[in-house]
């Protein structure tokens, strides 16, 4: 089972890409499980260019083809403004439409400096996906007050959260495996 997490910002030293890389471990700890990191950090500036929507620059091939490959996605996100970054729309908007989403497994993690952890960015990623139709997982985590939320690894502090994030984790990775058997061109 592939599952691709994207580290929502292109932010540099950003809390995103810790909680991202620290989710990532935990699904690399389940035997069977093969992960890929998406770093919007990677994200060309041609993806930028009024041009990039017919001409996909060379660039994003690298960021693009983990989630093409992908049997589930884990975005996690930050709040900036009430919302998700710009950089994360505009890396949508260059996946493949409809295929990048059409009926593949995904599931969210928020946080934010604020009381609501990224409940709003991720709300909003949730239209996104069901309007390009994916599957989505109901288990959310948000993680409010990410300065003290999470250490310098990226791990929850808190026993709860971290019991929250495992149970998300095999969650998911059972969600994955029954949607990839109701796909299966054998069954």
């Amino acid at each position: 089972m592939r599952i691709t997490i994207i580290s929502g910002t292109n932010r540099q030293g950003s809390n995103t890409l810790k909680v991202a890389t620290h989710v990532q471990g935990r699904y690399e700890a389940i035997e069977g499980v093969e992960t890929r990191l998406v770093d919007l950090r990677d994200l060309p500036a041609q993806a930028l260019s009024p041009t990039a929507y017919a001409n996909k620059p060379a660039g994003l091939k690298p960021l693009i083809e983990p989630v093409m490959t992908a049997d589930g996605l884990v975005v996690v996100t930050p709040e900036y403004n009430g919302s998700f970054p710009g950089a994360l729309k505009v890396f949508i908007d260059m996946l493949p439409f409809p295929e990048a989403f059409e009926k593949r497994p995904v599931c969210f993690v928020g946080l934010a400096a604020g009381m609501w952890g990224a409940l709003r960015p991720v709300e909003q990623l949730q239209q996104v996906f069901n309007y390009r139709n994916a599957l989505q997982f109901p288990e959310r985590i948000l993680l409010p007050r990410v300065k003290t939320a999470i250490d310098d690894q990226g791990a929850p502090t808190d026993a709860f959260v971290s019991g929250l994030l495992t149970s998300q984790v095999t969650g998911f990775v059972d969600f994955v495996g029954r949607v990839g058997e109701l796909r299966s061109p054998n069954v």
